[in-house]
């Protein structure tokens, strides 16, 4: 088998398909188990229906991935965030995860995760200075 290694930053849709099927099908051999599934509460304009913000992320495996958290700044500091953050939450412990990771950097959120319980448990060094923080948080009682 002959084959080339391409690297790229514009994937198809059916290349990320293909390697996310062929994860899943992974995961259920290994671990009997493949119920990894899109999570996102989004903030829409009632009027048009266009986003506004949201929160994105994923379930897998026990475990709840916040990818994104943004709301645009005349949203923010109403509650907002913190009403997205826990109906993601609550559809978290529903699908059974036991644990949620987040990162997000110096400049980002960090207080915002400390303050809804979510425990630092790393930091990794980027440019200028920063970091990257992850968080963790229990979902169990």
């Amino acid at each position: 088998m002959t084959f080339d290694v391409v690297l790229t930053d514009e994937p198809t849709a059916v290349d990320e398909a293909f390697v996310s099927d062929g994860l899943d099908e992974f995961n259920l051999y290994a671990a009997g188990v493949q119920d990894r599934r899109p999570l996102a509460v989004l903030v829409k304009d009632a009027a048009t229906g266009e986003t506004l913000g949201g929160l994105t992320g994923r379930t897998s495996l026990g475990l709840w991935f916040v990818d994104l958290l943004y709301l645009p700044e005349k949203l923010r500091g109403s509650g907002l965030g913190t009403r997205i953050l826990a109906e993601a939450e609550a559809e978290a412990r529903r699908r059974g995860c036991v644990s949620g990771v987040v990162y997000t950097i110096q400049f980002q959120a960090p207080d915002f995760y400390a303050r809804h319980g979510w425990t630092e448990f790393g930091r990794i060094p980027i440019s200028g200075g920063r970091s990257r923080i992850f968080f963790r948080k229990e979902l169990r009682a």
